[in-house]
C-alpha cells in the first residue's frame, strides 16, 4: 500500500450559512476518502488534473481550467488524487444551508 503525502486545507470563511476552504494538493497528494456532506461549488486556482476513485475503485480524469467553476450534490463519494507534477491549488465552497 502506498501512502501518498495529504492535502492540506486552510479555512477562509465559516458561518451558518457557507464554509469556503482553499485545497491545496502537491503532487501525489490525496485527500483521503470522503463523502460531501453538502451542496458544493469547486473553483479552481490552478490547472491541473485530478484522479477521483469512487467507493468502487472505479478511476476518471478530471481536468481543472482556472476560473472554471463546476457544481455538485451532496453526497458525492470519492478521493481527489493529484497524480501531475505541479501542486494544484482549488477553492471548495460549502452550500451549508438555504437561505
Amino acid at each position: 500500500m502506498t501512502t501518498r503525502p495529504q492535502a492540506v486545507s486552510v479555512s477562509h470563511v465559516e458561518n451558518e450559512r457557507t464554509r469556503v476552504t482553499e485545497w491545496r494538493l502537491v503532487p501525489g497528494a490525496e485527500t483521503g476518502a470522503h463523502v460531501h456532506g453538502y451542496d458544493y461549488v469547486i473553483v479552481p486556482v490552478t490547472p491541473g488534473t485530478f484522479r477521483l476513485v469512487d467507493p468502487s475503485g472505479a478511476e476518471r480524469l478530471f481536468p481543472l481550467e482556472p476560473g472554471r467553476s463546476y457544481f455538485r450534490k451532496a453526497g458525492v463519494s470519492h478521493n481527489v488524487i493529484n497524480d501531475g507534477d505541479a501542486d494544484i491549488v482549488f477553492v471548495e465552497v460549502e452550500l451549508l444551508q438555504e437561505g
